[in-house]
């Protein structure tokens, strides 16, 4: 086995989709992760609220009724902007906190797989993925389902309390957006990639576990391999000193 011939094992067909999958759902990820479109009004209601994402805040001259100072929330910023300081509070409860928390450890586990996976298919460091592939796959298979896991209980939260009176002002004028479906989508493609590193990480396991037996049976029959050769060697030299 030549690594400038090209005559080592190529990553499998499961592997491949899999991969491609995860690759594609990752891409999904992060424009739900940078997008500003998680929930938005609808344009014929000329609500003060625009649009938010998990970071950002649109508003068109938005008067926070709690606040005791007549002062207009105008424009897009980043939740954690000046801009938003004294209603920080209310943009941002305990439960999109989490949803925030869900989304970026899943953003970060997925990205993590994907180096794994790339490293997979490409063979490199060859002799490292040649050795432990099971390792790599099944780790990328972990860490993708977990992912799987994370962005389902953030859709869930998120479509759970979206639409809370204690939130955004006027929740029937709002609805889920792109932003949000494409966290959904996301999350079925790491769903049907964990089943397909799944099964390739138990068949690659499978594997491992023969290869050992068969070197463990190579090991014990060398001896005894070994002392036939020796009496074939006695015997040979005991007939030339006979002659």
């Amino acid at each position: 086995m030549t690594a400038a011939n090209n005559e080592y094992p190529k990553a499998s067909n499961a592997t491949l989709i899999g991969a491609s999958i995860t690759y594609v759902a990752g891409l999904f990820l992060l424009l739900s992760f940078a997008g500003p479109y998680w929930i938005e009004s609808y344009p014929e209601m000329f609500s003060s609220f625009k649009h938010m994402g998990l970071w950002e805040y649109c508003f068109d001259r938005f008067r926070f009724p709690s606040y005791q100072f007549d002062k207009l929330f105008h424009g897009c910023h980043y939740i954690f902007s000046q801009e938003f300081y004294v209603i920080r509070e209310w943009l941002l409860p305990g439960w999109l906190m989490a949803v925030q928390s869900f989304v970026t450890l899943a953003l970060m586990l997925s990205f993590t797989s994907q180096v794994l996976l790339a490293c997979v298919i490409v063979r490199w460091p060859l002799r490292t993925v040649l050795r432990y592939e099971w390792i790599f796959v099944t780790s990328a298979f972990i860490m993708v389902a977990v992912s799987s896991v994370f962005l389902f209980l953030a859709v869930a939260i998120f479509g759970g309390n979206c639409y809370r009176r204690d939130w955004l002002l006027y929740p029937s004028f709002n609805v889920l957006s792109w932003s949000y479906a494409f966290a959904v989508v996301a999350f079925i493609l790491f769903g049907i990639a964990a089943i397909l590193l799944y099964l390739e990480s138990r068949k690659l396991y499978e594997l491992r576990a023969e290869a050992k037996n068969l070197v463990a049976q190579m090991q014990h029959s060398q001896p005894e391999h070994a002392l036939h050769q020796l009496r074939d060697q006695l015997q040979q030299q005991r007939q030339l000193g006979y002659m």
